[in-house]
């Protein structure tokens, strides 16, 4: 009994902890409104319902939800060039 309630829990929080990866809603640190120029230059074929801004380098990066895993990939023009926020040479803040 003690081994059913434990795998029971132990599946709850494992479940709970997916639920984040999956959503591009509130509280899941994505952009709710793209500018209008990165719209403009980003290449086809990326999620532009799900991008933020990666605080280590302020290049914007986007969800991409693959056959075995959703990771986050830098988002890119037509060109291959990144789409950043700040100057390469520019230290974050912080």
């Amino acid at each position: 009994m003690k081994a059913r309630v434990l795998f029971a829990g132990c599946a709850a929080v494992l479940v709970a902890g997916c639920d984040d990866m999956n959503g591009a809603g509130a509280g899941s640190g994505f952009m709710t409104n793209v500018p209008d120029r990165v719209q403009e230059i980003a290449a086809p074929n990326q999620d532009l319902t799900a991008i933020r801004i990666d605080p280590a380098d302020g290049c914007y990066v986007y969800r991409h939800v693959g056959p075995v895993e959703t990771t986050l990939l830098p988002l890119r023009t037509v060109d291959g060039r990144p789409i950043c926020s700040r100057p390469a040479d520019q230290p974050a803040e912080g």
